[in-house]
């Protein structure tokens, strides 16, 4: 006999919430491979969408103009790009640097080039290219080239400091009796030579005019004695040669001692200028007639502006 029982088609009380729970106590089937890299992808996805409004624009493609023109290249950050440069051989203490650099720089750019290479401070720096190269000049308007040399003279503040007294302290005694004396000209040693006039082949000068020296020797002078003279300046052996027609007297610009001149009277376009080689004032070597525009450049190329005297 059957046991009595629910009719059929109908659940005997109990199988619902029975089913669920067998249903919530089952164990969780462990994921295949396959089934776990979708449903890390299907995660990555809904974090990006949340993420979406956040996210900055999609980069330019590499071919993009616009990403292009965002992209330096190196020369725009230091102001070089476009700017033309020369090779330069910078030449100090006896040590040669090769530079590169613009050709519209001025020379007190380039002074602080020379500072960072040498740790020679500008204002101790005389540098110079045909002459003193000016500050406020660009190396194209002094036609400076490439592959040209340009020298340095000069000395830091510790050898300054180290340089003895007693050489400053001539010089000025020396200015001090030049000062007590009547004008040169008017002395009897140079009247001799001042009294032959004006050499015909003297270089053209121009009153009130400062120039930078020029590529060729100064000539059409006198000497003490009366006899032609001529001047070059040898910038890359850092030497003054004195010519004469005799000989060639070699100077290192490191031995004149001081350059003194004075404009001649009644040729105020014209001075005589004297080179100290020694001690005393017999040590004196005499030009005459040397073209007023260039003499504050002998004394600066000899003597250098960074000297405390």
């Amino acid at each position: 006999m059957a046991a009595a029982g629910a009719p059929d088609g109908m659940e005997e009380p109990g199988m619902d919430t029975e089913a669920e729970t067998v249903a919530t106590e089952a164990p969780a089937r462990s994921l295949n491979c396959v089934e776990a890299e979708a449903a890390a992808g299907a995660a990555a996805e809904d974090s990006c969408a949340a993420r979406g409004s956040l996210q900055p624009a999609p980069a330019q493609p590499p071919g993009d103009p616009a990403a292009q023109a965002s992209v330096s290249n190196g020369e725009d950050a230091g102001g070089g790009a476009g700017r033309e440069l020369v090779d330069l051989k910078i030449i100090w203490n006896k040590t040669k640097h090769d530079v590169k650099f613009p050709l519209d720089s001025t020379g007190s750019e380039l002074k602080q080039k020379i500072h960072s290479i040498t740790g020679l401070p500008p204002a101790m720096q005389k540098v110079m290219y045909k002459g003193l190269v000016p500050e406020d000049k660009t190396l194209r308007e002094i036609k400076v080239t490439s592959g040209a040399k340009i020298m340095v003279v000069g000395s830091t503040i510790n050898d300054v400091l180290a340089v003895n007294t007693p050489k400053d302290a001539a010089q000025q005694d020396a200015k001090a009796e030049e000062n007590k004396k009547e004008p040169l000209c008017r002395q009897k040693q140079h009247r001799k030579v001042l009294d032959k006039g004006k050499p015909e082949d003297v270089m053209p000068s121009v009153k009130g005019a400062q120039e930078r020296l020029p590529a060729v020797p100064l000539s059409g002078m006198y000497n003490k004695s009366g006899g032609k003279v001529r001047l070059t300046f040898k910038l890359e052996q850092d030497q003054l040669w004195i010519g004469t027609k005799e000989r060639t007297e070699k100077l290192p610009m490191g031995s004149i001692k001081n350059v003194v001149s004075e404009p001649i009277e009644g040729h105020e376009d014209y001075h005589m200028m004297a080179f100290q080689l020694g001690p005393t004032e017999a040590s004196y070597y005499w030009v005459y007639w040397v073209p007023t525009q260039y003499v504050d450049a002998i004394k600066d190329t000899v003597l250098g502006k960074w000297q405390y005297f």
